[in-house]
């Protein structure tokens, strides 16, 4: 009876351990450089409210993924969005602008939902590589013609390395 209990907490101890292990390379292989996400103040996104990211790029060598990260309510009248975003490195700025989808033709939303409130999480620049080591920023402006842009709860940008 004894061996037989041993047997049972040496394979869930062996269990918990890989689990641990799984979990832990998970984790580990996504090393984010930035993940930021910013409050709308009363889910009234305006021209002037920018989305502001600095962050610092320790190893240019690596290939990183740029992402826009956007949430808003199931009132949001629009099936997309136009940002504007501006990449700055302290010597140059280029300010590039997407358009992002984010419901299909019948109104459904693409975004994943809880609630209300749907979120999206959009790539900006994949596998790209940042001409030097140092501080950087991206800053994310809202392009529509409503100005506030109304029932967007928050807006952020994740920079992570390439896997």
């Amino acid at each position: 009876m004894a061996q037989k209990i041993n047997r049972l907490l040496n394979k869930k101890s062996i269990l918990r351990f890989g689990f641990l292990l799984v979990s832990s390379l998970i984790l580990g292989c996504t090393s984010s450089v930035i993940d930021s996400n910013v409050e709308i103040p009363e889910r009234k996104w305006t021209y002037r409210n920018h989305i502001i990211a600095p962050f610092e790029i320790k190893d240019s060598n690596k290939a990183y993924n740029i992402y826009f990260k956007l949430r808003h309510t199931a009132d949001y009248k629009y099936s997309n969005i136009f940002v504007l975003a501006h990449f700055k490195d302290g010597k140059s700025k280029t300010t590039r602008r997407y358009q992002f989808k984010l419901a299909k033709n019948d109104g459904e939303w693409l975004g994943s939902g809880s609630g209300n409130v749907f979120s999206y999480t959009f790539p900006m620049l994949t596998n790209y590589r940042f001409p030097h080591n140092g501080k950087f920023e991206i800053e994310v402006e809202q392009n529509m013609r409503d100005n506030p842009l109304i029932e967007i709860s928050d807006a952020g940008v994740l920079v992570e390395e390439s896997k």
